[in-house]
C-alpha cells in the first residue's frame, strides 16, 4: 500500500513537470524594445533687445542745504518772540524773529550825538585857531612852535570827530540789532529762548534751517560710477554740466511718494573704508504741496531711496537674474532645442535683473528654467515663458 502511494506521487509530478514544460515552449515570443529617454521640459523667453537707461540705486537721508545759529549781536533782555520762532515754524527771509530791549541802546545813540556834536564843535574852532595861528605866523607875531600847536590840535580834532561818527554808526547799528531778523527763508529746527530772558551776544538762541532747497548725500560704490555721469570739479574750472535726474522715494503714513531732483556735485574725498564716493542730490522747494496734494513735504530727516539715471545702453538685454548660469553665463536653446553655453558681456547686474550688452543676438530663446547637470548640446523639450503648460514644472534633471 504504501509502495503504490509513492508510485502514484511520483507519476503526478511527472506529469506536472511535463505540463510546465508544455506551456513554456507553446508561450508568445515578446519583442523587446529600449525605451524613449524623456527629456527635460524647460521655459525659454525669446531675446528682445532695447535701448534703456542704466539706473543705480543707492538711500541717504534728507537734510538742509544751509543751516546756521541764530545769534544775537547785542545783549539784552528779550521783550518779544514771533509766533514763528517755534520747532518747526516757518518764517521768510528778513522777517523779525526776536526783539530785544532797545532803551540802553537808544540812550547810547543819544550820547554818540552829543559826542559827535561837541567834537564836530572842537573841530570848528581848531581849524580856526589854526587859520588864525597861520596868519600871525606870516606877520612873525608867533613862533613856529605856536603854529605847530595849531596844526596838531586841528589834526586831533578832526580825529576825534571821525571816532566820534563812528561811535555814532555802531550805535546806530545796535540799536537796529535788537531786532533779529530771519537770515533767508526757512524753518525752525530748535529754540531756546524767550519774553524775560536775558540773551547774551553771540550765545545762540535758536537753529534755522533754509527750506528753498534740500539736499540727500547718496554712497555711490566706485564700480558703479561708470554707469553715471557725475559733475565733477577740478581745480582752476568748475564742471558746469548738469548732474544725472533723480528720484526719491519714500514711505510715509503707510504710502510710497516720489520727489524729482538732480544730483548737483559729488564730495572731494572717497571713503576710505567703505570705497563710496558720495553724490549730493538736490530737490528744489522740498516743503511746497507741489501737483501731488496728498504727498507730504520732503522733510529734513527722512530717509529715502534713491534711483539716480545714468547713461543710456543701445541694443541691450535684460534677463532676469535667476536666468544666469553663472556670473556671466546664459542658456540658449537653438533650433535643434538643444542647450547651448554662451559667454555673454554683463554691463551690471542688481538683485533682479542683469543687463547684457553683447553676446546674445534678437529673437534667441533664453533658458530660464533651473537645470540641474546640464551639458553643452543636451536636448530638451521646450515651452514658451507665459504658455500655457502640459506638464508639472519641475527641477528638469537629465
Amino acid at each position: 500500500m504504501k509502495r503504490k502511494q509513492i508510485l502514484f506521487s511520483v507519476l503526478a509530478l511527472m506529469i506536472g513537470v511535463v505540463g510546465a514544460l508544455g506551456m513554456i515552449a507553446a508561450r508568445p515570443q515578446v519583442e523587446t524594445k529600449r525605451p524613449d529617454p524623456e527629456l527635460p521640459l524647460v521655459r525659454v523667453v525669446a531675446a528682445e533687445l532695447q535701448d534703456a537707461h542704466l539706473t543705480v540705486r543707492t538711500q541717504g537721508t534728507v537734510k538742509p542745504r544751509t543751516e546756521s545759529d541764530l545769534v544775537p549781536e547785542v545783549s539784552g533782555r528779550v521783550v518779544w518772540v514771533s509766533s514763528s520762532l517755534v520747532a518747526g515754524g516757518f518764517f521768510d527771509e528778513g522777517e523779525v524773529l526776536l526783539k530785544i530791549d532797545r532803551v540802553d541802546y537808544e540812550m547810547a545813540k543819544r550820547s554818540a550825538e552829543a559826542a559827535l556834536a561837541r567834537h564836530a564843535s572842537e573841530l570848528d574852532l581848531a581849524i580856526a585857531n589854526r587859520r588864525r595861528s597861520r596868519e600871525l605866523a606870516e606877520r612873525e607875531i608867533v613862533s613856529a612852535a605856536t603854529l605847530d600847536e595849531a596844526e596838531n590840535a586841528a589834526r586831533v580834532a578832526e580825529a576825534a570827530l571821525r571816532e566820534a561818527r563812528t561811535a555814532l554808526e555802531k550805535a546806530q547799528m545796535d540799536l537796529e540789532r535788537t531786532e533779529i531778523r530771519a537770515p533767508f527763508l526757512g524753518r525752525v529746527r530748535d529754540e531756546t529762548v524767550d519774553v524775560g530772558q536775558f540773551v547774551n551776544r553771540g550765545a545762540p538762541v535758536a537753529r534755522l534751517y533754509a527750506v528753498d532747497f534740500a539736499e540727500v548725500r547718496l554712497p555711490i560704490p566706485d564700480y558703479e560710477i561708470a554707469f553715471l555721469d557725475l559733475p565733477l570739479a577740478y581745480r582752476g574750472g568748475e564742471d558746469t554740466s548738469p548732474g544725472p535726474p533723480v528720484i526719491l522715494r519714500a514711505s510715509f503714513a503707510g504710502a510710497t511718494h516720489e520727489w524729482k531732483g538732480r544730483i548737483v556735485r559729488t564730495e572731494g574725498e572717497i571713503d576710505p573704508g567703505s570705497r563710496m564716493v558720495h553724490a549730493i542730490a538736490q530737490v528744489e522747494d522740498p516743503y511746497g504741496r507741489g501737483a501731488e496734494e496728498e504727498r507730504p513735504p520732503l522733510a529734513v530727516g527722512l530717509f529715502v531711496e534713491a534711483e539716480i539715471f545714468g547713461r543710456e545702453a543701445k541694443d541691450v538685454l535684460r534677463v532676469p537674474r535667476s536666468a544666469m548660469r553663472t556670473a556671466d553665463q546664459l542658456l540658449i536653446v537653438d533650433a535643434n532645442d538643444q542647450l547651448d553655453f554662451r559667454r555673454v558681456d554683463v554691463l551690471r547686474a542688481d538683485r533682479e535683473t542683469v543687463v547684457i550688452g553683447a553676446g546674445v543676438s534678437e529673437g534667441e530663446r533664453i533658458c530660464v528654467s533651473p537645470i540641474e547637470a546640464a551639458v553643452d548640446g543636451m536636448s530638451v523639450r521646450v515651452v514658451r515663458e507665459g504658455a500655457r503648460r502640459t506638464e508639472p514644472d519641475t527641477v528638469a534633471r537629465r
